[in-house]
């Protein structure tokens, strides 16, 4: 929830001014928000609060007012992508995808006091919930897109799409258990063995 400022402080004074206020964006917005629910405020009053004009807050999330609640949409989507596609050599697939799912269920992120409240929203407001459906779908093209293309397989594998579909669903599965880290472990390594016996043995013997 504060990682875009983060993300920013190699970049110039722009592109950190640029981040700061899409932070304050989105922080306004989710305190808001979590204080009096979603369909009571806005986006003039989160523009007025953050002290930007409504046309800047739509510079910045054009998408519109569910986007405020998911701003890391983009970043996490390429996140995804980027574990699989800049994985070192010699790591498998699934060995990265592991990684970087462990790396986010144990994220500060998650420990922020807001994250449970934020979970809560979306599953309380229709509109976000739909905004989260579309969201994890498009995540799971990109990674069965990125699947195909790493192992030559079609883009419309459905080996491939299958397992990113599965792959995703691990982090609800984590989500409601005590230990978000063992629950990836023990789901991955079941994937694992699927993806090792269906689609990296029909690939070539280098690691997949």
């Amino acid at each position: 929830m504060d990682e875009t400022i983060d993300r920013a402080a190699s970049g110039g004074r722009r592109a950190r001014k640029k981040a700061a206020t899409r932070q304050a964006l989105a922080d306004t917005a989710l305190r808001l928000f979590l204080e009096r629910g979603y369909e009571q405020v806005g986006v003039r009053e989160i523009a007025e609060v953050a002290d930007v004009s409504v046309s800047t807050l739509f510079n910045y999330f054009p998408q519109g007012k569910e986007a405020l609640v998911f701003d890391e949409d983009a970043d996490n989507e390429d996140a995804l992508i980027r574990a699989v596609t800049d994985r070192p050599p010699g790591q498998t697939i699934p060995g990265a995808l592991r990684a970087h799912l462990t790396r986010f269920v144990t994220s500060p992120h998650t420990h922020d006091p807001r994250f449970a409240g934020l979970q809560q929203l979306v599953q309380q407001t229709p509109a976000l919930r739909e905004y989260a459906r579309a969201m994890a779908l498009r995540h799971e093209n990109a990674l069965a897109l990125a699947l195909a293309d790493q192992t030559g397989r079609p883009d419309d594998d459905l080996l491939c799409a299958a397992y990113a579909r599965f792959t995703l669903e691990t982090l609800a599965f984590a989500g409601s258990r005590p230990d978000p880290a063992a629950a990836i472990d023990q789901a991955c390594l079941l994937l694992d063995q699927g993806w090792t016996t269906t689609v990296a043995a029909a690939h070539d013997p280098e690691p997949a």
